[in-house]
């Protein structure tokens, strides 16, 4: 009997021995694995709390180390502890890239650094990369990301819109202008500039797109001929042209082979969005790198349909078309707009189309948009326009790895809770919850002594 029971003990032993080595084991694991990696979930309203995909797509795009030095005090006299909010918001792009260091400076400390760095404002952050630099003094994501994405972009690209003949302006603050647009396009790295051909002799060569946005008066045939010769040795160009007359452009149509049938494009499934059928929908995208993971609503007033004639020079696609619900009206807009099938023309219509051919070892790319007004500064924010826009103008400029979506906007506002709230909140989880687990642990203590 005793060398039964001793056994048993024995065998008790080696039992709770390996236990306590698996034990051991699993807490070692699950310390290391707690420490090699990280998982969040982000149930915040539009994600607040985590990189949209258009800022991870940005950061995977930039290749080698990455490196921010932000110039700001402990302390803030109104915000608090800057340096913690900093600090957690760049954590975000940290998880994503690894290589990119965060430094931080107190610039009443160390202000001979904070000048040397041309900081101005106690917060302001110093991005580098390759050599060159960024400053940011406004923390949210859609800003950072911009920044990131003119540090990204490989060299300077210029882009150049025509002036001189009552033009749409890319700095324009009117309606019609494409004023925001151009912020847009700067806030991402690209040079903006303007061009008057009756006072240079050609188009610059370090114009990387030029823009020609509906002249309104016509353009004399000395400037269509250094527009042609532009094209004829293979400059890139985005073309928005409006319903009526081309101003003199009439030669540079026929040099890209293009068809620009008259009527403004009408489309019957803009009412659904409580719109006029004047506006048409972007309904079917072509296989393009600008339309990419495209699927979003566009928007185009008063377009007008744009044809690429079959032919051996251009390679040409259909980049969008309105849905087959539509036509191109040729009658009054101030009458009642009904289909006539004798004199419209039915849909589908394609509203616009890229031209690209292979001149000097090098791709020339040209885009022709049959409406200039979903630019405008009244439309821009229209649907998708201004994502639509900007990867337009990065594929013409050659930087169609930078074709992404642009980082979300903030829905959601911060929680804020009450100093008698907080104090229930905190009496329940320090006080009561306590209470009640003390009071659990007793009643069964009672209990299994009555037994």
């Amino acid at each position: 009997m005793t060398m039964v029971t001793q056994k048993r003990r024995t065998y008790w032993l080696m039992q709770n021995g390996v236990f306590m080595v698996l034990l051991v084991l699993l807490t070692g694991l699950l310390g290391y694995l707690a420490r090699e990696t990280r998982v969040q979930w982000d149930i915040s309203q539009n994600g607040r709390n985590s990189l949209s995909q258009a800022s991870v797509d940005v950061l995977e795009k930039i290749n080698g180390p990455l490196n921010a030095t932000v110039y700001v005090t402990a302390q803030d006299a109104q915000s608090g502890n800057i340096r913690k909010i900093i600090r957690e918001f760049l954590s975000r792009y940290q998880r994503v890239k690894p290589d990119f260091t965060v430094t931080f400076i107190d610039p009443t400390e160390q202000p001979k650094l904070t000048q040397e760095a041309g900081v101005q404002v106690n917060g302001e952050m110093v991005v580098t990369f390759n050599g060159r630099r960024e400053h940011l003094s406004t923390f949210n994501e859609q800003a950072f990301t911009h920044l990131l994405m003119r540090l990204a972009r490989p060299r300077e690209k210029r882009v150049t819109m025509l002036s001189g003949h009552g033009e749409r302006k890319l700095d324009g603050i009117a309606n019609h202008d494409l004023g925001e647009f151009g912020k847009q396009l700067m806030a991402k790295g690209f040079k903006t500039g303007t061009l008057r051909l009756s006072i240079v002799p050609d188009v610059p060569i370090n114009t990387s797109v030029l823009v020609i946005a509906s002249p309104q008066i016509d353009l004399r045939e000395e400037e269509v001929d250094k527009l042609l010769a532009y094209i004829s040795r293979g400059g890139n160009l985005l073309w928005l042209i409006d319903e009526g007359p081309l101003h003199g452009l009439q030669p540079l149509a026929e040099k890209l082979e293009l068809t620009l049938s008259p009527g403004v494009v009408v489309d019957p499934q803009a009412r659904q969005l409580k719109l006029p059928v004047t506006v048409a929908l972007g309904a079917n995208y072509g296989q393009h790198p600008v339309m990419r993971n495209f699927d979003y609503i566009t928007m185009f007033p008063f377009a007008r349909q744009i044809i690429v004639n079959e032919n051996e020079v251009w390679h040409s696609i259909s980049l969008v078309e309105t849905a087959s619900s539509g036509w191109v009206e040729t009658g009054k807009l101030d009458s009642p707009i009904v289909f006539d099938k004798m004199y419209d023309v039915p849909g589908p219509v394609s509203i616009a189309a890229t031209l690209s051919r292979t001149l000097h070892d090098r791709e020339q790319r040209i885009a022709v948009i049959g409406s200039g007004n979903f630019l405008a500064n009244t439309y821009l924010g229209n649907g998708n326009n201004l994502d639509f826009g900007i990867n337009l103008v990065n594929w013409l400029a050659g930087d169609e790895n930078l074709i992404i979506i642009q980082p979300r906007a903030t829905l959601d506002n911060n929680l804020v809770l009450s100093e008698s709230v907080l104090i229930i909140i905190a009496g329940g989880f320090l006080i009561l919850l306590p209470l009640a687990f003390l009071a659990s642990g007793l009643i069964i203590w009672w209990l299994r002594a009555r037994r």
